[in-house]
């Protein structure tokens, strides 16, 4: 019997030793070898394309490369003149906080209602206002019909619109005006926003259990708010981070926009954001060391974002 119990005790030491869980995670890779070759050719396309790009990005950040010529290590200092020479960067820095503290958690929001509160209706309406909501994500170009809309002449149906109303006088100049840009192109990324990740909340409320809203209610949960809480939001985490994965990336990825509406370069810089920076220095003015400064300092910023919202997510339902 003390035999037996010395060891029990001596399982209990050895299960947490590294040798003894590499050993059984190895075990459990052979065991399950043939998921894992049928996995090779993604993992082969995602280094190529995701991992490998990545790597060498990080790796000509600290060197001055034109493409035409060889790579030159120069360490740091794309970094220094980054945050400390560069105040268009510093600007389309702040442009880019703006979009995502602003965007990505209202659209996040906003789809995730939108969602919920469609979910309740019958499944033909459903079906008709899914299809209205996610109509922006599959629209494509259309920022003609913007540019129709803030057109800086009386033809432009935000000005025509203030003008009859007698709220102006002379027509405003929406996308040649600094204080203007920031504001239009927000309210742009917002509408185009509403799409993957509303399909996503749709796609989860659907897959919820719902006889786990009856074992709720018998638990003592006695509304919509306390079901939403402790039942429907815990039971679709991975929608929940899909979404947020895709609104972030939105966010942080604001290019075609202000290109398209406020031109590029935008007036006084107002529309820059990382992404049109990274732009100019890596297909006009073919820095591409510098462009690969910015690009990793974008990568890093999303990085931390993600693990923020993880953190969050993890929280919900308890």
């Amino acid at each position: 019997m003390e035999k037996a119990k010395k060891n029990k005790a001596l399982n209990l030491n050895n299960k947490h030793e590294p040798s003894t869980n590499f050993k059984n995670q190895f075990n459990l890779m052979r065991k399950n070898r043939d998921s894992y070759i049928l996995m090779i050719p993604y993992f082969i396309l995602f280094f190529a394309f995701t991992i490998l790009p990545v790597i060498a990005s990080i790796a000509l950040s600290f060197t001055n490369f034109n493409i035409l010529e060889l790579p030159d290590f120069i360490g740091w200092d794309n970094y220094t003149r980054l945050f400390l020479e560069d105040d268009i960067f510093i600007t389309s820095i702040k442009n880019t906080l703006l979009f995502a503290v602003i965007t990505g958690p209202l659209s996040y929001i906003m789809c995730f209602v939108f969602a919920w509160i469609i979910n309740e209706f019958p499944s033909k309406i459903r079906a008709v206002l899914t299809l209205i909501f996610y109509a922006p994500s599959i629209s494509g170009n259309v920022y003609f019909i913007w540019r129709i809309i803030f057109s800086g002449d009386r033809y432009g149906l935000a000005n025509g619109f203030l003008i009859n109303l007698g709220l102006v006088i002379d027509p405003i100049q929406w996308l040649k005006d600094a204080k203007y840009i920031l504001p239009i192109l927000i309210i742009v990324q917002l509408w185009l926003s509403l799409g993957t990740g509303f399909l996503a909340f749709i796609a989860g409320l659907q897959t919820v259990d719902r006889s786990l809203y009856e074992a709720g209610a018998v638990d003592g949960i006695t509304n919509r708010w306390q079901e939403l809480w402790y039942i429907t939001l815990p039971s679709m985490k991975p929608q929940l981070m899909f979404g947020a994965v895709v609104q972030l990336t939105q966010a942080f990825a604001v290019a075609d926009i202000s290109i398209n509406l406020a031109g590029f370069p935008s007036v006084n810089y107002a529309g820059e954001t990382v992404v049109t920076h990274l732009i100019d220095f890596g297909t006009i003015r073919f820095e591409m060391g510098y462009a690969s400064a910015i690009a990793t300092i974008l990568f890093l910023l999303m990085i931390g974002v993600n693990k923020g919202v993880q953190r969050l997510l993890r929280k919900v339902g308890e």
